[in-house]
């Protein structure tokens, strides 16, 4: 059997931290900065964990992860 190609985009945007959830950083930190409050571009520092119901969606787009 072969082995399956890694969705290379989602590699890039997604990690695997040590207990095996996902993070990964939230859009809205790149531009458009100067109407948005201090709270909420210092809450867009910070990596979120994915959702419970994008996880096997995200495995299987990363096999290998």
């Amino acid at each position: 059997m072969p082995k399956i190609k890694t969705k290379r985009g989602a590699a890039k945007r997604f990690k695997k931290t040590a207990k095996g959830k996902l993070v990964h950083f939230p859009a809205g930190k790149s531009h458009l900065l100067t109407h948005k409050t201090r709270k909420r571009k210092r809450r867009l520092r910070k990596a979120k964990v994915v959702s419970k119901t994008m996880v096997p969606t995200l495995n299987r787009m990363m096999p290998y992860l």
